[in-house]
């Protein structure tokens, strides 16, 4: 586990080979997961959900929700130019350590691993314009129609500093009743938030 947090500025021998089984096994969890989600997508549009699920961003902010950086092992100049916050390296280090996982205690687990990181980032996800995220996606539908934009407020914050869970609420004038969402980060918690408020306007179903 501690080569998935060697930085090649660190040592000879470092994540980079983790970092390539990583991803493997992340593309393809990732993709069996929407294969079974979406029984009725194309391929065009999987591949498209599967790219936002595994790209850098989204990887570099579930690194930071549990504080991935902070035990990052960095060479002296990533060190000082603050390479513990560089989104390509936290998101190469998470796809190290989904490879150390697979190695250590087979694909269960990582399956298991992965699933529940991108558990609040598949809960965003719609067949409905996949290029845009569900906060975006409420926002332009309120704006559409005069209405204020949402009020995203986090409500409670859960777990020890490196696996922390997000609890947001939700709030626009259309709705009775706040929509709620929980993630590994605030990000996600929101976007999972804007999610169940499109469901409950009826703009959106669970199933598209």
């Amino acid at each position: 586990m501690v080569l998935a947090l060697t930085h090649r500025s660190f040592a000879g021998r470092n994540n980079e080979r983790l970092e390539f089984l990583g991803d493997a096994i992340l593309n393809f969890v990732a993709g069996e997961a929407l294969f079974d989600r979406f029984p009725l997508a194309r391929e065009g549009q999987l591949s498209r959900l599967r790219a936002r699920l595994v790209k850098g961003e989204t990887l570099a902010v579930l690194a930071r929700g549990f504080d991935l950086g902070d035990y990052l092992r960095l060479g002296s100049g990533e060190l000082k130019s603050g390479g513990f916050r560089r989104e390509s390296i936290l998101a190469d280090a998470l796809e190290a350590l989904i490879g150390a996982i697979y190695l250590d205690a087979g694909m269960d687990m990582a399956r298991e691993r992965v699933l529940a990181w991108l558990t609040g980032e598949f809960e965003g996800l719609t067949l409905v314009d996949t290029n845009k995220d569900p906060k975006t996606r409420l926002q332009e539908f309120l704006q559409s129609r005069g209405c204020e934009l949402p009020r995203y407020e986090v409500v409670d914050i859960q777990g020890e500093p490196h696996c922390r869970v997000f609890f947001v609420e939700c709030e626009i004038t259309l709705l009775n009743e706040k929509s709620r969402g929980q993630g590994v980060s605030r990000r996600i918690a929101e976007q999972v938030a804007a999610a169940a408020a499109l469901i409950a306007l009826g703009v959106e179903n669970g199933n598209d």
